[in-house]
């Protein structure tokens, strides 16, 4: 394909997320045509752009976004179950940018079901070259060259996604999510502290297991070492959907508990 040169005039670029990606992202998700999750992704939303310092407006209401999607995604376009990835970002107004007004941009993915774990194990590898932060800003989903750096790596060694360490050396999180690690009757889980992602989803899992006495829940300092000592390992992504890991390196794991207990909370919305 011939390379085509535009000028900002020609695509109207007035924001900064295509010049300096000045966005923040958060996913809504959408499940036999409903939102499920909806307060708590835009809460989450609301702090991605207070901590970017975005000038929030008044409009965006939690009612805002619930009949935006309603109307738009699951009436218009007959969308029953899918991820909605839904970008902020800043235009170029004059003045200061705290005050620049924002505008918004959202695409859906159709899934099966979100509660559901993919059929298909993921087979991971850590990644050592480039580390991710683990200052205020990593926790939420904003522009991260890590991220593409790791993607294109693995798709290179014929990996499935990549393990990021902060850094200490110690694991935060994937390119795409959060990983949860089980020894015995113990979920281990990165910390926020050591850059692993504020998580919707996962925060909403790990509540159903310990509402339930299903496993004890931990926030670990989780060195690279450990990957290879946990029984199961499971990936939640708000943006991709829920993954069991089944490889890294030479060492394969099993995914019957993960499976199990992901079922049951998926029943729980029933």
């Amino acid at each position: 394909m011939e390379n085509q040169y535009f000028t900002s005039e020609e695509l109207k670029i007035k924001n900064r997320a295509f010049l300096l990606g000045d966005a923040v992202k958060v996913s809504f998700f959408v499940r036999n045509s409903g939102l499920i999750m909806d307060e708590e992704c835009y809460f989450f939303l609301m702090a991605s752009m207070r901590k970017m310092r975005m000038n929030i407006p008044l409009t965006y209401t939690l009612e805002f976004f619930q009949n935006l999607f309603q109307k738009n995604i699951i009436e218009d376009k007959g969308i029953q179950n899918g991820i909605i990835n839904f970008l902020v970002f800043r235009n170029t107004d004059e003045g200061t940018l705290a005050k620049s007004s924002v505008s918004y941009f959202y695409e859906v993915n159709e899934v099966p079901d979100v509660l559901a774990v993919h059929e298909r194990p993921l087979e991971l590898d850590l990644i050592k070259e480039i580390n991710v932060n683990n200052n205020l800003l990593s926790n939420i989903r904003v522009q991260c060259p890590e991220n593409i750096y790791g993607e294109i790596y693995a798709q290179e060694n014929d990996l499935d996604d990549v393990i990021l360490l902060n850094p200490n050396k110690r694991i935060a999180r994937s390119t795409s999510g959060n990983l949860l690690f089980l020894e015995g009757k113990t979920i281990k889980v990165p910390k926020q502290t050591e850059g692993a992602y504020i998580s919707p989803l996962m925060e909403n899992f790990v509540t159903y297991l310990h509402k339930n006495n299903l496993a004890e829940i931990q926030e670990h300092e989780i060195i690279a070492f450990e990957s290879q000592k946990a029984e199961e390992i499971l990936m939640i992504s708000d943006e991709k959907g829920i993954f069991a890991v089944g490889k890294i390196r030479n060492k394969t794991f099993g995914s019957s508990r993960f499976s199990e207990w992901v079922e049951n909370w998926r029943k729980s919305f029933d």
